[in-house]
């Protein structure tokens, strides 16, 4: 993995991630509205103008307004061969202080998912977070029945935590969600003390 330290980029084995640009919007566009039916079921609805420029935009300045501040670091996810966009990864609610946390988001599109792209996109963010930003802890939460979100987050380290009630609102309605945890220095499970 390497970061650019001039512009916030992560490599992988396989993709580049980097935060969105204007010149991303076509692309993203189609690939949100290609996937919607593998989406929706698992996020916050979309507004009416969801997948319009202007909403776009709206999104590309608040991911460069939160990177500068530190507070998120919303990231693309593009196939090194060829460029393509593959989803997007954002670890967002970035707290400091006695916390050293954050929270993690993601979505794949529909003709790249079960591939491992997320697997290898969450590993190198987790990395990132743990050994340049000094985070103590990755959260993530998914509703339930999301096999798939639940074993990803499994492979990548991540431990079930519990149950929120009423976590996010998912198709219109308060859902109840499973966390999940990332520790940098992880000792659960270890039966030695100290």
């Amino acid at each position: 993995m390497i970061l650019n330290k001039r512009k916030l980029r992560i490599e992988t084995e396989r993709m580049t991630l980097r935060p969105p640009t204007h010149s991303d919007f076509r692309d993203w566009a189609t690939l949100r509205a290609t996937s919607a039916e593998h989406l929706t079921p698992w996020e916050p609805s979309w507004a009416n103008d969801h997948l319009t420029r202007k909403a776009f935009t709206n999104r590309v300045y608040w991911a460069q307004r939160s990177v500068t501040s530190g507070t998120a670091m919303p990231l693309f996810l593009f196939r090194r061969g060829d460029d393509v966009l593959l989803g997007a990864i954002t670890l967002d609610n970035i707290r400091r202080g006695p916390a050293q946390a954050g929270t993690l988001g993601y979505w794949t599109g529909a003709p790249h998912a079960r591939q491992g792209y997320m697997r290898e996109a969450i590993l190198a963010v987790v990395h990132h977070a743990f050994t340049r930003l000094d985070l103590s802890r990755i959260e993530a939460a998914c509703l339930p029945e999301n096999v798939a979100s639940r074993g990803l987050l499994e492979t990548c380290g991540f431990k079930y935590e519990g149950v929120a009630q009423s976590y996010l609102q998912i198709g219109g309605r308060w859902r109840t969600h499973v966390l999940y945890a990332a520790l940098r220095m992880d000792r659960r499970g270890r039966t030695d003390a100290g």
